[in-house]
């Protein structure tokens, strides 16, 4: 197990350096500069491009972005004058992640509890009417139920505000829209893998002994269905976390989502490349997660 757990750490580490490096000059390849406007002279537009050094080689700058990350140092951002885009990451990732945690653990606690419902009436009304949500999950992205339900609670009902965070009330529509589509992505798993070892043999010796559903269900056919369900934990995770960018824009939520578009939008290289790193190493520390939690529910995983 510590030789499965330390080849998957160093898997994640030539990863995040892989990002880095794919990012840093995909980022480069960004047509113009920050300081590129008809109100900024010529000569001012050269000695703010000389203080940031992006005046440099494309291959030196890279080196030197490296051996400050390497220090811990994202760098300034050049849109949020003087602060440091670590600054800026912790100011608007615990709103983030606090919407994250909370979609991640509502959409888990609904699609499974939906699949498993769906599995053991299969065929039936509910089974039917649990695959249409989930359908309608599948195909509405949140740009578009997003502001449906802004207009529908918000504005035409005044059940819910519309923009704004702190309060329950303000979160209880982003959260609710950042999960649609994992709920529904759960509901399916969920389902498909129930009835995938419903005919095991197991199942049928646990029935034959005289246990009763519930039980057969809880004890012997949810816990080997959740393996699959495991394994999509991590891309479920970041799928949650980069539906935030969409989200925290049509809701005003002042989140890390926010900053990163608006810091695409304005060639904020060092904000770009730090959220960029941030929101990739979530990504691989989750997978990472994964890997252990499916190494621990399945010894096959880690053997081989």
């Amino acid at each position: 197990m510590t030789r499965y757990i330390c080849m998957r750490i160093i898997i994640s580490i030539f990863t995040i350096f892989v990002l880095v490096t794919i990012t840093f000059f995909l980022v480069k390849l960004l047509p113009g500069d920050p300081f590129m406007s008809e109100s900024v002279p010529p000569e001012i537009r050269a000695r703010q491009l000389a203080f940031y050094g992006l005046d440099r080689p494309i291959v030196e700058q890279y080196f030197l972005y490296l051996g400050n990350l390497l220090r811990g140092n994202l760098g300034t951002s050049l849109r949020f004058l003087g602060r440091e885009v670590s600054g800026v990451i912790r100011t608007g990732f615990p709103i983030s992640a606090r919407l994250g945690i909370i979609s991640v653990i509502f959409s888990y606690a609904v699609g499974l509890t939906f699949g498993i419902l769906s599995s053991q009436f299969r065929g039936r009304l509910p089974d039917y009417v649990l695959m249409l949500v989930a359908l309608i999950g599948v195909a509405m992205p949140s740009m578009v139920i997003g502001p449906l339900l802004r207009y529908i609670f918000g504005v035409r009902l005044g059940f819910l505000p519309v923009t704004g965070w702190g309060t329950v009330r303000q979160i209880i529509m982003p959260a609710f829209v950042m999960s649609l589509g994992s709920i529904a992505g759960n509901t399916r798993a969920m389902r498909a893998s129930m009835l995938g070892v419903t005919t095991q043999d197991y199942i049928k010796t646990a029935r034959s002994k005289g246990l009763t559903e519930v039980k057969v269900v809880l004890r012997h056919q949810l816990k080997n269905s959740l393996i699959p369900i495991i394994t999509g934990l991590g891309p479920t995770i970041a799928a949650v976390m980069l539906g935030s960018f969409v989200v925290e824009q049509i809701f005003v939520i002042p989140g890390l989502g926010r900053h990163f578009v608006n810091s695409v939008n304005t060639l904020d290289y060092p904000l770009v490349m730090g959220m960029t790193i941030f929101y990739g190493s979530i990504l691989v520390f989750a997978n990472l997660l994964v890997d252990i939690l499916y190494g621990v529910v399945d010894p096959r995983i880690r053997y081989t």
